[in-house]
């Protein structure tokens, strides 16, 4: 498998328009959002409020846009909530290849890295050009039902095949580049890149993958085989699973825990690496291990863990 490296360290790119991204919904980002704004027309930059966003902080004298307009317009977006807010500028912004820092008012924070109390330099380090870039690799699913597109959707942490009853399994057939893998019966089925390697299929007790090697693995859900292990291929990996027409069970496809797809028994559905890779921006100091240590409590005493 190639392994690439994860992080440029970039000084020459200007911005000159900067979008802003806040969670949806939540009343508390507000705070944060007016901070950045503010920071950002002091420096005489062009600032882009999400439309959706807008609805957070009204009457600021903030030019609105759309997300299509933030991903054309804009030489950096800056998004403010958690990983999910992050999942979902990443899949909406991945084919504008625009960069993204994110602010982290979540509780993980494996994507948005800066907190709050961090903004004023570290925005100031990204706009002097101090900072790592980092690309990461998302999933392109479809759903295809006699030979016909019936639903596709990207994916930056996941791709998973899901029962949605309670207490019953699913059968699904799955395929590596056209050679037969292996037929699961099982709660469902995860496809994940090494980014989403510390979410779902963590917890469905898959490996963590470095960012930087260009793979995907297959964690089954709670197999009924427990020798069916999870498994991981090259990127490049076309994967194919079928819902087997026996299969009484209501199954859907879920990317990133955000976006639901129907499927039928009999349907197929086939997983790819995306040509285009999101751009995270990084701090200088940022070091993935450190964040896995941070995040996963490794090294720490039962005292000392925040959980307790």
């Amino acid at each position: 498998m190639q392994v690439t490296n994860l992080y440029e360290t970039m000084s020459n790119l200007a911005f000159h328009t900067v979008g802003l991204i806040g969670k949806f919904g939540d009343p508390n980002v507000s705070g944060t959002l007016n901070q950045i704004a503010n920071f950002l027309r002091q420096r005489q930059l062009r600032v882009l409020l999400d439309d959706l966003s807008a609805r957070l902080i009204p009457d600021n004298g903030l030019e609105i846009a759309n997300r299509a307009e933030i991903g054309e317009r804009c030489d950096l977006v800056i998004v403010m909530g958690g990983d999910g807010t992050m999942l979902n500028a990443a899949r909406s912004l991945v084919d504008y290849e625009v960069p993204i820092l994110g602010v982290n008012l979540g509780r993980l924070g494996f994507l948005a890295d800066v907190s709050p109390s961090e903004i004023p330099h570290r925005l100031e380090a990204v706009l002097n050009g101090h900072f790592r870039e980092a690309r990461r690799s998302l999933l392109h699913a479809q759903v295809l039902r006699e030979d016909q597109v019936t639903g596709e959707a990207d994916a930056l942490n996941d791709v998973v095949v899901h029962k949605r009853e309670v207490a019953r399994m699913i059968e699904v057939d799955t395929f590596v580049d056209g050679r037969f893998l292996n037929a699961y019966r099982a709660d469902g089925l995860i496809i994940s890149t090494p980014t989403g390697s510390t979410a779902y299929a963590l917890a469905g007790g898959g490996p963590i993958i470095h960012p930087g090697l260009e793979a995907v693995e297959l964690v089954p859900i709670c197999p009924h085989t427990l020798t069916h292990r999870p498994i991981v291929v090259k990127a490049d990996s076309v994967i194919e699973v079928v819902l087997n027409a026996a299969t009484t069970t209501q199954t859907q496809i879920t990317c990133d825990g955000q976006i639901s797809l129907a499927i039928e028994p009999g349907d197929h559905i086939v997983i790819r690496k995306k040509s285009r890779k999101v751009r995270l921006i990084h701090p200088l100091n940022h070091d993935y291990f450190e964040l896995l240590r941070a995040k996963l409590n490794w090294g720490l005493s039962p005292e000392a863990s925040p959980f307790t």
